[in-house]
This record gives structure tokens, C-alpha cells and sequence, in this order.
């Protein structure tokens, strides 16, 4: 099974070990008029309490999420390449992956079977956790991740053509985290795009600045300059769902081998679906046809 890389306002351990591959858009300034920016903290809240109200939208939509992964050699040449197309979809207010494809082949029935049987449980444990709450033990929400970090440079810019509060973060290392994913947030640093009006994230940028040791380096080290970005935008009905994300990491995995990887993830066929819980136990979203076009 290949990572998965949910994009959300969510960062899952696997997606905190990615990042950045493609620089942002050249950016714009705003006008001498623009009004104060306000509190960073208070900002992010706004987008944490925007982002459930639209959260009832989002449970009426699927997309397709497409991810490669590269291995490279030493100068950068790939040596292997693995990919899955997932169907993603949520389950009160939580994203949920079905792989349906792997390296451009439908699942064999046994595979099916057992995704089917993993998806199945994942959407019972998103019914029965609070939207606020990961249902994924390995992810920290932005939120968090804030508290973690101090925050810097806070500006206006226009990112594709619409206006955004930008600011820079870097990890404390005094603050006091638990688990894999707070620990390794000490060591990120990274930009935030938020869209002004909707008060969604629509672009993130992280990168390490620093080696982090998994159980003391024993397990692994991702090392300093592994990162990654996604974003996310406005589709249909004007719901924000992800549009791709990009990101490269090296590690030492258990002292003896060294991983390079670049990660890409590209996000399409935005549509509106239906899942009967209970008619439909695999929890396999289905699509609702298009309506039809005013003459």
C-alpha cells in the first residue's frame, strides 16, 4: 500500500515528511488601502470554525486523488516508480481514501476485498469521532501545529488572483509536544497562504530545517531540506477541496539505507455522491449525475 497523503487541514505523518516541489505563483501587492491584518491566532480560528460549517457541503462531494511516488538514486535519477488513484470522500467532516487503482491496474479481488474491509472500519471510527478530532493517530491539525510554532512576517499578497493573508512559521523548540508528528513539527518551518474572503487555506509550504530522529535515529532520520506543499481552491458550488500537493524527502531508514523520494499528488473529477452507511457497508461513494445544463 502506498502512502496517503490526505490533503486537509490536517497534515498526516506520511505528508509531514514531504514537500515543497513547486515554488508559489509570483505575488502581487496589495493596495495602500487594504485594511490592518489581523491576529494570526484569531485568523486561524476564524478558518478552523468557517471550515465546519462548511463541513455538511463537503459530505456530498468525491474527488479523484491520483499519487506517484518516485524512488531516486544518489544524482537524482529515478529508479522506481509506484502509483495508486484513490477515491476520497468524507464521512462527518473526515477524509476518507478507497484505493481503486495501483500502478494503473484495478485491484485484484483479493486486494479489493481487503481495501473494502480497511475503508469500512475507517468510515465506522470517522462516524463516531468529532470532525475536530483526527481519526488517524499520526496527524496534528493546523491548529495545533500553530501552537507549536512562532509566527512571523504576516503580510497581504494576491495568490491566482485572489486576495490572501501570508505568514511565516517556524517550529519553538521549547514547546511542549506528544507523539511522532508534534515532535517532528519542532523541526518544520514553512509559509501559509490564507484566502481573505472564504478564510480557507489555499496554499502551504513546509519544509525541515533540521534532522529528525525517529527513536533516536535507530528507526530513521529525515533529514534537514525534506518538504512539501498542497493546495487546495474553490470547484464546484464553491466548496474548497484539494487540487495536488508535490514534496521530496531523504532519510536514513535503520541506519543502513538511504530513501530518496519525490512525492506528487494531483486531484480531479470533483462530483457530488451519496453514501448509504447501511445499505452500502463497504462505504463506496456513489456519484450523482450532473444537472442538467439550463437551455
Amino acid at each position: 500500500m502506498l502512502r496517503r497523503f490526505p490533503l486537509s487541514l490536517s497534515l498526516p505523518v506520511p505528508a509531514i515528511l514531504l514537500c515543497l516541489g513547486a515554488p508559489a505563483l509570483p505575488a502581487q501587492q496589495p493596495s495602500p488601502q487594504s485594511p490592518p491584518i489581523p491576529d494570526i491566532r484569531q485568523l486561524m480560528r476564524e478558518v478552523q470554525e468557517h471550515q465546519k460549517q462548511v463541513e455538511k457541503e463537503r459530505e456530498n462531494d468525491t474527488y479523484t486523488a491520483v499519487i506517484t511516488i518516485q524512488d531516486l538514486d544518489p544524482a537524482g535519477r529515478v529508479t522506481k516508480t509506484e502509483s495508486e488513484e484513490d477515491q476520497n470522500f468524507f464521512v462527518n467532516g473526515h477524509l476518507v481514501a478507497r484505493m481503486v487503482q495501483k500502478d494503473g491496474q484495478p485491484l485484484s479481488p483479493h486486494d479489493d476485498q481487503k481495501e473494502t474491509e480497511r475503508v469500512t472500519k475507517l468510515v465506522q471510527r470517522a462516524q463516531n469521532t468529532p470532525p475536530e478530532q483526527p481519526i488517524e493517530s499520526q496527524t496534528v491539525s493546523i491548529s495545533r501545529l500553530l501552537e507549536i510554532m512562532d509566527i512571523r512576517n504576516p503580510r497581504r499578497q494576491f495568490y491566482r488572483n485572489r486576495p490572501a493573508i501570508i505568514f511565516d512559521f517556524i517550529g519553538r523548540k521549547d514547546a511542549k509536544t506528544h507523539g511522532l508528528v508534534e515532535d517532528a513539527s519542532k523541526k518544520l518551518q514553512g509559509t501559509i497562504w490564507i484566502d481573505e474572503a472564504d478564510r480557507q487555506v489555499a496554499h502551504l509550504e513546509v519544509s525541515f530545517n533540521d534532522n529528525f530522529r525517529v527513536a533516536g535515529g535507530v528507526f530513521a532520520t529525515v533529514q534537514k531540506g525534506s518538504n512539501f506543499h498542497f493546495d487546495q481552491a474553490p470547484v464546484g458550488g464553491g466548496v474548497w477541496l484539494p487540487t495536488g500537493g508535490e514534496g521530496a524527502m531523504q532519510a536514513r531508514v535503520l541506519v543502513f539505507k538511504n530513501l530518496r523520494q519525490h512525492f506528487i499528488e494531483h486531484d480531479s473529477d470533483f462530483k457530488h455522491f451519496s453514501v448509504d452507511t447501511q445499505q452500502s457497508p463497504d462505504a463506496k461513494p456513489t456519484a450523482k449525475p450532473a444537472p442538467a445544463a439550463k437551455p
